[in-house]
């Protein structure tokens, strides 16, 4: 559509802003069960505008309301009354959540209709399997997977919500500050119900630096000196943290961990349902989000074969959401991004090709390392490759399944296959950080299982005889690549992993059938 098209194109900057700006003038309403749209509607329209709204499910039924002016929100808060103490005694905090009830409920719900609820998480891999089983072709279900997957308007809504309610907090002692999410939030691949990742940045202020310059003196603000930024990190982080902990409506099990490489509070947000990891401003973190932002909106073969490949790899039990050795979803990414790379001709450019685009404006040094990349995509030639999904999908697990790990790496700076740095069973250049290894945590058996699954899927792919499957009602195409192997075919799978090192090939097997059962439930779950 145009619309989609018109968004398309924003830079990824431009996105956060607008997003940021919506979510401040957003407020969140817990509403009766039974309720009349339009009433609450006129009771709101007399403080202002509404721009849009939604309703939402969770632990009852949820308004999100935006309105025009942000004035309307001070006009609503004036209005609102504070809850009675008689058994609880609250903590007098004026934030943008409210509830909303109804004074004599019987006479009032004869006029209501059904409202629509916005979905906030994904259906089940059992249920997507059979929506995938309809499907025409392998490259429509991997766009009905990406469907049902993504998030949904509403969804990223909520997640601008959540941050900007934490920033509230936050600006009581830092009144420049904002909270932004970063990662699968914000970069074109996150999925109903992952958690929101945010941080704090204090960056507004490296505005008022450039002011004083001109002029024969100069004045600066007294402010606490500590002796390293980790130190100064982890006491804002532990204040706010107790803030939100003592003082925020709906926020509850805060976290503190502060001791890790990168000191976070972890909580979970009860008006929004959201799962939430606060910390400090980590430029590197926004420029991968943004590197995936442009590679997610310059092809739309891209979101979906990370999708599919993402929700292949959580039904097999090679990802987890427990850290571990397991390869990560971001890793899993990269993988993906490096593939379509490598394609002839490529689908996407390299990041070498990216930074050669760059605008004065796109020069980013941090930390010593070279960040810059272009970000107005309409700088960025688009594919010739007219490659279809079903090759893709098929072609990726063929690479991966045949790829030389003991030797190579993966570099997505050249987007070439480079020897190898050091001795990790996966070595995946961080395309910043030139001296790390994403998949650093990832070890040999956990890696074997990944060939092992690609090769299998690979198989199943050229083997089947999708007409006859579709004719028996069978799952096909990428719904049978969507149910554990270890099921009734664990002799077959000795016979495709010749060639790869039998002392982990009785512990994979093992774990496959350990994994099958519960893979489906984690799945599920996730």
């Amino acid at each position: 559509t145009d619309a989609e098209v018109s968004t398309r194109k924003k830079t990824f900057a431009e996105v956060q802003a607008e997003r940021l700006d919506q979510a401040e003038r957003t407020v969140l309403i817990k509403c009766p069960s039974r309720l009349n749209e339009k009433k609450l509607l006129q009771y709101l329209s007399s403080h202002g505008n509404v721009k849009s709204h939604f309703f939402f499910e969770n632990r009852g039924i949820s308004a999100l309301i935006e309105f025009s002016e942000k004035s309307s929100i001070a006009s609503l808060q004036d209005a609102v009354g504070i809850p009675s103490a008689s058994e609880h005694h609250v903590v007098p905090f004026k934030s943008r959540l409210f509830t909303f009830t109804l004074k004599n409920p019987v006479s009032q719900h004869l006029e209501e209709t059904p409202l629509h609820l916005s979905p906030q998480s994904h259906i089940p891999v059992k249920n997507l399997i059979e929506k995938l089983c309809l499907a025409d072709s392998i490259s429509s279900q991997m766009y009905i997977l990406l469907d049902e997957y993504q998030l949904t308007e509403e969804n990223i809504r909520l997640r601008f919500l959540a941050c900007s309610l934490v920033r509230d907090f936050a600006r009581a002692y830092f009144p420049d500050s904002t909270v932004k999410p970063f990662g699968s939030s914000v970069n074109t691949f996150g999925k109903l119900g992952s958690d929101v990742d945010m941080f704090l940045d204090f960056r507004d202020t490296g505005k008022h630096a450039t002011k004083m310059k001109k002029g024969p003196f100069e004045m600066e603000y007294q402010m606490k000196r500590l002796p390293s930024e980790r130190l100064a990190t982890q006491r804002i982080l532990s204040v706010i943290g107790d803030c939100l902990d003592n003082f925020g409506p709906g926020c509850a099990n805060v976290q503190k961990i502060l001791n890790a490489r990168c000191p976070l509070v972890k909580f979970s947000h009860q008006p929004t349902g959201f799962q939430c990891d606060l910390s400090v401003s980590n430029s590197i973190a926004i420029r991968s989000s943004e590197l995936l932002y442009i590679y997610g909106c310059l092809d739309s073969r891209v979101r979906a074969l990370v999708f599919t490949i993402r929700c292949w790899a959580r039904v097999h039990g090679l990802t987890n959401s427990a850290p571990g050795t397991w390869i990560t979803n971001f890793s899993l990414t990269m993988m993906v991004m490096f593939f379509l790379q490598r394609r002839s001709p490529p689908i996407i450019p390299t990041l070498d090709q990216l930074k050669e685009l760059a605008g004065e404006k796109d020069k980013h040094i941090i930390g010593g390392y070279d960040c810059s990349f272009v970000s107005d995509l309409r700088k960025i030639k688009p594919t010739k490759n007219t490659e279809t999904l079903d090759v893709l999908l098929s072609e990726f697990f063929e690479y991966f399944g045949n790829f030389d790990f003991r030797k190579n790496s993966i570099n997505l700076r050249k987007g070439k296959e480079v020897n190898k740095p050091e001795s990790s069973p996966l070595y995946i250049w961080n395309p910043f950080e030139q001296d790390l290894n994403i998949s650093k945590n990832v070890n040999q058996p956990q890696l074997e299982k990944f060939i092992a699954m690609a090769r299998e899927s690979a198989w199943i792919l050229q083997k089947e005889d999708n007409t006859q499957q579709m004719i028996n009602k069978e799952p096909w195409g990428l719904a049978a690549l969507l149910i554990p192997f270890g099921k009734n075919n664990s002799s077959k799978m000795k016979n495709r992993m010749k060639g790869i090192g039998s002392e982990t090939i009785r512990s994979l097997l093992d774990s496959l059938k350990l994994n099958s059962a519960s893979s489906q439930q984690k799945a599920v779950g996730k």
